[in-house]
Parts: C-alpha cells; sequence; structure tokens
C-alpha cells in the first residue's frame, strides 16, 4: 500500500480534529509533529485514558491515534470504551493504534477491541500516511456482533478467479465460530 513518490496527490488535515493519546512525552511529541506536518490543527493530546475520555465525550473526533500503552493495555480498552460507551459519531471514528511491543496477542487485543489498524513503533511520517489515507478510504461497514463493536475485521472480501476453487481440494470452507456458536449474521472472517 505504498504510495507512489512521484504522485502529486496532496493531502491535509487541515479540518480534521484528531485525538492522540501516548502516555510517553516523546511518542506524543511524535505523533503531534507528524500530525501537525500533514495539516492537522485541531489536536486534543491525551496523556491519560481519563483525558481521552473526557475529549471523546465533549468533542467530535475525525481521527483518533492510539497507543495501546504496554503493558497495561489501558490504550485498548480505551478504543473498546469508544466503540461500546461513546455517542454517535465518536463511536465511529477511525482508531489507529501504535504500539512498540507487537506479540501476537497485542496484535488480537488491537483487532479484538476495535482498532482499524496496528502500526509498530517507530514508524516514518510516510507510513502514518498511509495508514491514515487507507482507514479514510476503507470505509469498511461497522460490525455489531456479541462482544465485537467496531469495523468489519475482514480486509479482502474476494472471490476467487474464474474457473479457480477456493481451496486447492475444492472444499468449503468451515464456517467461523463466535462464543462456540455458529456465527449465523455474517459471512466467515478471514484470520488477521
Amino acid at each position: 500500500m505504498a504510495l507512489d513518490p512521484a504522485s502529486r496527490s496532496r493531502y491535509n488535515l487541515e479540518d480534521a480534529s484528531v485525538l492522540l493519546l501516548d502516555d510517553t512525552t516523546m511518542g506524543m511529541a511524535i505523533l503531534v509533529q507528524i500530525v501537525t506536518g500533514l495539516g492537522a490543527k485541531k489536536l486534543y493530546r491525551c496523556s491519560n485514558v481519563d483525558m481521552a475520555q473526557e475529549a471523546a465525550t465533549k468533542h467530535e473526533i475525525d481521527l483518533a491515534i492510539i497507543d495501546g500503552m504496554a503493558p497495561s493495555g489501558m490504550g485498548y480498552d480505551f478504543v473498546k470504551w469508544m466503540r461500546t460507551s461513546c455517542q454517535e459519531p465518536n463511536c465511529y471514528t477511525p482508531v489507529i493504534i501504535t504500539t512498540a511491543h507487537t506479540p501476537a496477542t497485542d496484535v488480537v487485543r488491537a483487532r479484538d477491541c476495535g482498532g482499524h489498524i496496528i502500526v509498530k513503533k517507530p514508524f516514518a511520517p510516510i507510513v502514518m500516511l498511509e495508514r491514515i489515507i487507507w482507514v479514510a478510504k476503507e470505509g469498511r461497514p461497522f460490525l455489531f456482533s456479541g462482544d465485537y463493536v467496531g469495523p468489519d475485521r475482514r480486509f479482502r472480501d474476494h472471490a476467487p478467479p474464474a474457473g479457480a476453487g477456493r481451496r486447492r481440494d475444492d472444499q468449503p470452507a468451515d464456517p467461523v465460530l463466535v462464543d462456540g456458536e455458529a456465527d449465523a449474521g455474517l459471512q466467515p472472517r478471514l484470520a488477521s
């Protein structure tokens, strides 16, 4: 999903309100430099979850960049709160989760809390720009299924090429189980 360096496209976050949650001074400084470099002027800088909840309650947020806040994981908890307890339109706000630690458990937690995408630190400004553009253009539908509220976790929903079966042996895929029962209301999800 890399941007073409020769592209003349310009992206500007001048009219966007951006919530930033990072409990480290350096992490916050980097995020502020990146989003202000992209034109953002209305920033809600939060160093803890209480500040972020207050900002999300009082202001309309267009983009949230949230640190997972390892090892406590309070950033993931904030995203889950935002999806389940925050008023519209903020409950649908695109969320990019950043983290310096990406064990599989944290990636799964980021996905399951309702984040759109996770970005590993350290990252270059172009990487953040690419993820912001991807989140803005992707337009994945929101799901309300059991304990999960957030964007559809499938990245691709393409049928197999014409004349090709889904699997090598052309067997249909098994349904995805959610909480021990078949997920009847949704198509099977691809593992992320």
